[in-house]
């Protein structure tokens, strides 16, 4: 009978196994969100690899902590069940144990998307949590070495399935709508209240349209006063009210288009064009453009 892995050993490859999984949950989340509607799916910081160095480092401790409180319980309790309940240690114990363990962290991980959602992030919690749990009550002495293997294996696979599927258009990729002059023409809507009307005349009304007065473009003194809008207590949002001008930018493709609209004593950054081709929409971005907050505006049937 082979002996048992120390315990430290277990950890280290628990460790390895979580680390390869979440490599392989990352490049699923890039691909997934080149096909969903987002301002910044056109491209990402070139300052994110300055800190892949302290995302490792923090994902060594996150996968340590939970292996010790998730992974290594697993193991324990499918052995115990095990020998209590057939008297042997039989493998199909884990998955039934890291079901009921995920439970809870699975319900969490899907942000109240719903029956499905729930579903589904329970489903994946479990086999993340199984995998390692199986390595971690397996004997093999020389596992480190497939193991390795085995999950560069995966994790290039998933790119490579990745790139392909957004090349050829198998995962097709997010990419604003091409709007003309045109299709600017009519009422704008934030859904609250704030609107923008643009005629073909190259005129523009606003009426109670949110200011962002914590952005770098937004002067604060001039929006106190901007219209019928008036400054917020707390210093964040002021609305507008007045007429102006607007003019549309083609930029040189889709992600660069943008209206520049100017309305008596109102300052606007430019805005964007997103949506979708049905149902395009223009933005901003709300104080730092990183945090994906946005104001947005969508197009009303009545108007023009």
């Amino acid at each position: 009978m082979k002996k048992k892995r120390l315990f430290g050993l277990s950890l280290l490859l628990s460790i390895l196994t979580l680390l390869i999984e979440a490599v392989i949950a990352l490049i699923v989340a890039v691909v997934y969100g080149f096909t969903q509607e987002s301002p910044n799916a056109g491209g990402g910081s070139a300052l994110f690899i300055l800190f892949v160095p302290v995302l490792a480092v923090f994902g060594i401790a996150v996968a340590g902590a939970l292996s010790v409180v998730l992974v290594f319980p697993t193991a324990w309790l499918s052995d115990v069940l095990g020998r209590r309940f057939g008297r042997r240690e039989a493998w199909w114990w884990v998955p039934a144990v890291a079901a009921a363990v995920s439970f809870v962290p699975g319900v969490a991980l899907s942000g109240g998307a719903g029956p499905v959602g729930i579903a589904v992030a329970w489903l994946l919690t479990t086999a993340a949590l199984t995998v390692p749990a199986l390595l971690w009550r397996s004997r093999r002495e020389r596992v480190f070495g497939p193991v390795t293997l085995w999950g560069l294996v995966a994790v290039v696979l998933t790119a490579v399935v990745g790139g392909v599927g957004l090349a050829t258009g198998v995962f097709p990729e997010y990419r604003p709508p091409t709007v003309t002059s045109a299709d600017i023409v009519g009422r704008w809507s934030d859904g609250h209240g704030g609107t923008l009307t643009f005629t073909a005349d190259g005129r523009v009304s606003a009426v109670d349209v949110e200011l962002d007065i914590t952005g770098t473009g937004t002067d604060t003194d001039t929006d106190a006063t901007a219209g019928d809008g008036g400054s917020d207590s707390d210093g964040e949002l002021d609305s507008c009210t007045g007429q102006g001008t607007w003019t549309y930018e083609p930029g040189r493709g889709a992600w660069s288009q943008m209206v520049d609209v100017t309305v008596d004593q109102c300052t606007f950054d430019y805005w964007n064009v997103g949506g979708t081709e049905s149902r395009p929409a223009l933005y901003q971005y709300i104080g730092d453009p990183d945090s994906g907050d946005l104001y947005r505006l969508t197009r009303t049937s009545g108007g023009s």
